[in-house]
């Protein structure tokens, strides 16, 4: 799946060790979706990282642009075992 990634999302998913295809993969099967709450152009998308101790991946990204622009990536705690 193609997508962009923000100057800030670029930086996050570097510090973080988010690897790309755990974004692509959460991208193209989410385990969990959710519009967002501020800004209705945003959905988050959910996955569980097998390879990362099962964290949960959570993607933010403009659902309107084409590719999806990918704003922000991180490992969500409060999830960790919900999925």
């Amino acid at each position: 799946m193609e997508f962009t990634l923000s100057a800030h999302a670029s930086t996050t998913i570097r510090e973080r060790r988010i690897q790309l295809d755990w974004i692509e993969a959460t991208l193209s099967a989410p385990m969990q979706t959710e519009v967002d709450t501020d800004d209705p152009q945003l959905t988050h998308v959910l996955r569980v990282i097998p390879e990362f101790g099962d964290r949960v991946l959570r993607v933010i990204y403009n659902r309107t642009k084409q590719p999806p622009h990918v704003v922000t990536a991180f490992f969500d705690r409060g999830m960790k075992g919900k999925l």
